[in-house]
């Protein structure tokens, strides 16, 4: 039984082989025959432009593929070049700062080395800038000299204010464009002097300036410094830079005039400034009041500065 089963299983791979060669041989017979050519050709030219519409839609979704790659590499590119310009844009403005501070620092270098008088570099740590107030805060005090009343400068001498209230490593500076703060200021060109005042416009007021002085636009105003009799002194010294005029009013009597006055500081941006140690207006010390000549002062007599009375009318 089982060898009548191999025989049959062997029966028919032959049988099949067989037909397989045979079809093979037809195959190949029938290939070359023009008409099976010929046919050959009609399908492959029907089929042409099928061939080409698939070949164009791959060629198609290959394209999108590649496109929407490309996109998206577009927009990674594009992030980095954004967080690379604003670190560049960042980088600027610090730069641009530094320049600014090293700007400042250098003319107040100059003018420290030239300066008449003792000084200490300071910087601002506040501001208030109110129309009622206008002060800034800086970071040195008492611990480092300083005292109520010193005046407080920037670059090229110009006069920016007084300490108004000072604490072990801090003050207060009251500005000279604050409402309440009022500077003796004297023209260049004529010597005419006139009350300098602040206002919370920025623009400083030059009052009761005499109504018969030309006063010229741009011309410069600086401090007066006036010395009175019993020794009492300006708060401001002579020759600091207030500003310059940018319009004048004739007041209605036409016996004084006003003339408004650019402050010389940038007194709302500044960052560094100087302040005058050893210059102290007012009264001085009691030990350093002159006495009118001929009298008996606080110290011996020749020791203390005397000045002699203006005649009574």
């Amino acid at each position: 039984m089982s060898s009548l089963l191999t025989n049959r299983r062997a029966r028919r791979r032959g049988i099949v082989f067989t037909v397989l060669i045979v079809i093979t041989l037809v195959l190949m017979a029938v290939s070359s025959n023009p008409a099976v050519v010929e046919l050959k050709g009609g399908v492959q030219f029907a089929l042409r432009p099928l061939q080409g519409a698939v070949a164009g839609f791959a060629s198609n979704v290959s394209s999108v593929l590649g496109s929407i790659g490309e996109i998206n590499q577009l927009r990674i590119d594009n992030a980095t070049l954004r967080e690379e310009n604003q670190r560049l844009a960042n980088d600027n403005t610090r730069l641009q700062q530094l320049k600014s501070e090293n700007d400042q620092l250098t003319a107040l270098l100059q003018l420290q080395s030239g300066f008449d008088h003792k000084t200490v570099a300071v910087r601002v740590i506040g501001r208030e800038l109110l129309p009622s107030s206008r002060s800034v805060t800086i970071d040195k005090g008492t611990n480092d000299g300083l005292a109520t009343g010193d005046v407080v400068i920037v670059g090229g001498g110009a006069v920016a204010g007084r300490i108004s209230a000072i604490g072990p490593d801090y003050a207060k500076v009251t500005l000279i464009s604050d409402p309440s703060s009022t500077v003796i200021g004297q023209l260049a060109s004529s010597g005419a002097t006139g009350e300098v005042g602040g206002d919370a416009g920025g623009v400083l007021t030059m009052k009761n300036v005499d109504a018969s002085v030309t006063i010229s636009l741009n011309e410069e105003v600086f401090t007066a410094g006036l010395e009175l009799a019993g020794g009492i002194r300006s708060p401001y010294p002579k020759g600091l830079v207030l500003g310059s005029v940018v319009d004048v009013q004739r007041d209605a009597n036409d016996v004084v005039q006003t003339a408004f006055v650019q402050p010389a500081a940038d007194l709302d941006t500044f960052e560094l400034a100087l302040v005058i140690t050893d210059y102290h207006g007012g009264l001085p010390p009691l030990d350093q009041q002159p006495v009118p000549c001929g009298t008996s002062g606080p110290v011996p007599a020749g020791e203390v500065p005397c000045f002699t009375p203006t005649p009574g009318p």
